[in-house]
């Protein structure tokens, strides 16, 4: 062969293997080191001309899927629906898609208007019985101590997202004046179950199981489970999975405030009696912890939920990019579940947060694609700077892809440029940021402060009124300036999701 064809060949090939190996590798969720290093500084410097992944994004997915803590999720009629912890409501995000979540608008399912009862509503899961939901939730009246349990009924059948009036207040007749939160509800041998975290034996927040007569009476005293957690303090969140003729208790321990915030799991026979507390055994150490090299800290208070087509297990949970204690940025974040060769389920490790997943089997896909600080995407994206903005790879696991772009210049300009209805930004918040001015289409700016502390990674940001399908701008403005508890003015450009439902 000519030696120039061979050159010309190794030419067109190169750049199409490169793409694949980015592809494959943004696939499993590993980032790539150093990307975008010493890219994009200086002014009018424009990336991602054509730059794209050989894979299409239609059947992946990237958390988050919301912005708050204590997540669940059920897939029912056809549509995904989450709740997660609001405080003053309960809110309900539905989409046909796992990844659209985020980029669903919420429905308030319940707003409740007696004093005792209409604060700190956290924790809210839903279950199907007969031919009506039932919503479990705890709140209290501004004291946390007096957070109670309580369960709303659905006025229609089918609807997951209500309508709801208030049913009931469970109360356990020997605790009826004690803590309680977190509250979950499973069948084993054809009776029903109530479960929660509070005041027992062994703890404040420990774990306790109480018999029901129906979803929404409760019909006996609450039995302490003593349960291990690698900590004193806190035994919560109990969810539950039925197999392999077990029944799998798995419960979050340790604050949920620290990176250490993880779950354990007790399990209990079929023919066995929940209500004998020497019934479940417990399963040594953590089953679902932190993983500081992949930037995931506090995973914990989840659920399970099935895939559309039924034939996969899967996890939601919250975590946090940052090994500080906080109790806030606890996004909501999915992944597929696997079961051991003893029968017992294998949680695996948790994801680092922008990583690329398949979505569910049976999932319908969607559209999604992302747009990377230094201009790669993997749809039809691009990204151009103007100005001084610096770029490197400091921000390791809190970044997409490991880099991101920043700059405190007052004026400097960075354009994304999607195929879409919807844009969310997601970068660094941090003790150093300051205030951005964000546009579409050259429509009016809107002031988003970037502060945050302690600094956290691939934080929702901003996200965009939906738009009609088409071609986009969105343009972020460095305005130079910053709230008071900043330090400086610093903006963070990392990851944009581009939605095109």
């Amino acid at each position: 062969m000519p030696r120039q064809l061979k050159i010309a060949l190794l030419a067109a090939i190169l750049p199409l293997l490169l793409g694949l190996a980015w592809a494959v590798q943004d696939q499993a969720g590993n980032p790539r080191p150093g990307a975008g290093a010493g890219a994009g500084a200086g002014a009018g410097v424009r990336a991602g001309q054509g730059q794209t992944s050989a894979v299409k994004a239609a059947g992946t997915f990237r958390n988050p899927l919301n912005t708050g803590p204590d997540p669940f999720v059920t897939y029912a009629k056809g549509t995904y629906h989450l709740t997660t912890t609001q405080g003053d409501s309960i809110k309900m995000w539905s989409s046909p898609s796992l990844g659209t979540l985020l980029d669903a608008d919420p429905v308030t399912v319940w707003r409740d208007t007696d004093p005792a009862r209409n604060q700190h509503i956290w924790a809210a899961e839903f279950h199907r019985f007969g031919d009506r939901w039932y919503m479990y939730y705890t709140a209290d009246d501004g004291v946390d101590d007096h957070h109670r349990l309580y369960v709303l009924e659905s006025d229609a059948a089918g609807d997951p997202a209500g309508p709801y009036h208030f049913k009931a207040k469970l109360t356990p007749p020997h605790h009826a004046n004690d803590f309680a939160i977190d509250p979950s509800v499973f069948q084993h041998n054809g009776k029903l179950y109530l479960a929660y975290s509070g005041l027992n034996p062994y703890q404040h927040n420990g774990l306790n199981i109480v018999p029901m007569a129906n979803p929404y009476t409760v019909s006996g005293d609450a039995v302490a489970l003593k349960a291990d957690g690698g900590c004193p303090e806190v035994r919560e969140a109990p969810e539950f999975l039925h197999r392999n003729g077990r029944t799998w208790l798995t419960y979050s321990t340790c604050d949920t405030g620290t990176p250490d915030y993880q779950l354990r799991m007790l399990s209990l026979p079929d023919n066995a009696d929940p209500l004998t507390p020497g019934n479940w055994q417990q399963h040594p150490g953590p089953v679902f912890g932190r993983d500081d090299a992949k930037g995931v800290y506090g995973p914990g208070h989840h659920a399970f939920f099935r895939s559309p087509d039924g034939t996969q297990d899967w996890i939601v949970y919250h975590a946090k990019t940052t090994e500080g204690h906080t109790y806030s940025n606890r996004t909501t974040r999915a992944q597929r579940i696997g079961w051991h060769t003893d029968g017992s389920p294998d949680l695996g490790r948790p994801v680092a947060l922008g990583a690329t997943q398949d979505l569910p089997a049976g999932d319908p896909g969607n559209g999604n694609y992302w747009i990377n600080d230094n201009g790669r995407s993997s749809g039809a994206g691009q990204l151009s700077y103007q100005g001084a903005w610096k770029s490197g790879t400091g921000c390791a696991t809190q970044c997409f892809w490991s880099d991101d772009h920043w700059s405190d210049r007052a004026g400097d300009t960075a354009a994304f440029t999607f195929t879409g209805t919807r844009i969310a930004l997601l970068s660094v918040q941090d003790t150093g940021n300051g205030i951005a001015a964000i546009s579409v289409d050259g429509g009016p700016e809107q002031r988003v402060d970037f502060y945050g502390s302690p600094r956290t990674g691939e934080t929702l940001q901003y996200l965009s009124p939906r738009m009609p399908s088409g071609r986009h701008t969105l343009r972020v403005r460095v305005t130079g300036k910053h709230s008071a508890p900043s330090t400086a003015s610093f903006v963070s450009v990392d990851r944009a999701e581009v939605y095109t439902d």
